[in-house]
């Protein structure tokens, strides 16, 4: 009879991007009537011991009460796994960084040999996107009690600790080393079959939007000038826009926003934050506007009169024209691609991700979920007083404009 249960063993460095990925397999797992569930060591620390584990020291390989306590972390996990699929689970997650060699001994001798164990192994060395990690991570409540700075630091040391008994996959039977980032499998071997294989690969590599509430940024001055590019203030108009966008979204649950360098972006996502609970507001440069070079802050009627030949040559191609000293469309995709994967990887699986741009910066977003031609994405419609709502799951595409009431 084919075997119909399976552990996964999460391996990677703090703040790679494990839990994310072990919550976004559970998810669409159980959403197929895969009985799955996730045993994460550091929620297990957090609720059975009293000690000020946010403390780097507990984490350091000398300190021998630290250790012990982790050690006893993981194998009540590992028990809590195999009674799990002793009974009717048929996925059990183990969460954890797993980043020894020992540990991972400890896991294949521990857990029932009737069932395959995969170790999937979250890589990522982006130095900013590792920094906005840690920023989020030292924003839980185990660092209330420090500030901000000290939070930061106190994580930093624990990832050195784990950085010193580290030792990646390589002689387990069954292993994928992910990408975590750009969701790409960098290395794959699997010597035993594996159920539900080809789901779980196709999970690791697609983004996974629940909900992505995409915003243009409210009226600002040169858009009432018709100018283009430029670091505009929001008008009273647009200010009344972003107000009104904080009251649609109050009773919904934010818990990040991601706008671009711009003042314009910044002043819609202020207020919205502000009606939320628990939001931060991260800035990606990914989400610039498009950089009109020689042109930049000039009216098109200026530019039409001034540098006929720009507007005209854009005008053939609209696409893959790039402005002098400047960017294109074509240009921008690469860019703003990344700063797609990075808002996902950086909601750490939220059910609601807010990104608040800009409108070609909002045409390339559709435009990376919603097929296209290229030829037609600079008309993409982008309004200031709606805003896209997008689903993209392995089973479901959603796109919807929506008014939020001005």
């Amino acid at each position: 009879m084919k075997n119909t249960k399976l552990y996964i063993a999460m391996v990677g460095l703090p703040a790679r991007g494990k839990s994310t990925i072990a919550n976004k397999l559970k998810a669409n797992l159980s959403k197929n009537g895969i009985k799955t569930r996730i045993f994460n060591n550091g929620n297990l620390r957090r609720k059975l011991t009293k000690q000020d584990t946010s403390s780097p020291a507990f984490y350091d390989p000398q300190n021998s009460e630290g250790v012990a306590l982790r050690e006893q972390f993981a194998l009540t996990n590992i028990k809590r796994a195999n009674n799990f699929l002793s009974k009717n689970g048929q996925v059990a997650i183990l969460d954890a960084t797993n980043v020894s060699i020992k540990r991972r001994e400890t896991i294949c001798a521990l857990l029932n040999k009737e069932h395959p164990i995969l170790f999937i192994e979250c890589i990522n060395d982006d130095k900013k996107i590792l920094e906005a990690n840690i920023l989020r991570k030292a924003s839980l409540p185990e660092f209330s009690h420090l500030t901000q700075e000290e939070a930061i630091q106190s994580f930093k040391e624990r990832i050195k600790y784990y950085s010193s008994i580290y030792t990646p996959l390589k002689d387990e039977e069954n292993i994928i080393k992910l990408d975590s980032l750009n969701n790409k499998i960098i290395e794959e071997k699997i010597n035993t079959d594996i159920p539900f294989y080809d789901r779980i690969r196709d999970l690791l590599v697609t983004d996974i939007i629940k909900n992505l509430f995409l915003i243009r940024h409210g009226e600002t001055f040169f858009n009432r000038e018709n100018r283009i590019g430029g670091d505009s203030s929001l008008t009273e108009n647009g200010i009344a826009q972003a107000e009104a966008l904080a009251r649609y979204f109050k009773n919904r649950t934010i818990p990040v926003i991601f706008t671009s360098e711009k003042k314009r972006t910044l002043q819609t996502a202020n207020p919205i934050c502000m009606l939320q609970k628990n939001c931060s507001i991260v800035v990606l440069k990914e989400f610039n506007e498009i950089d009109s070079g020689v042109c930049e802050c000039m009216t098109y009627r200026e530019i039409r009169e001034k540098m006929p030949e720009v507007y005209i040559s854009r005008k053939k191609d609209k696409y893959n024209y790039i402005y002098p000293d400047g960017e294109g469309y074509v240009s921008m995709k690469q860019r703003v691609s990344m700063g797609v994967k990075k808002a996902i990887y950086l909601s750490n699986n939220s059910k609601n991700i807010m990104i608040i741009g800009h409108q070609a910066v909002n045409r390339m977003i559709l435009a990376h979920f919603l097929y296209r031609r290229q030829e037609d994405v600079p008309y993409t419609y982008i309004p200031q007083d709606k805003f896209y709502h997008i689903v993209a799951t392995q089973d479901k595409k959603l796109f919807q404009l929506k008014s939020y009431g001005i």
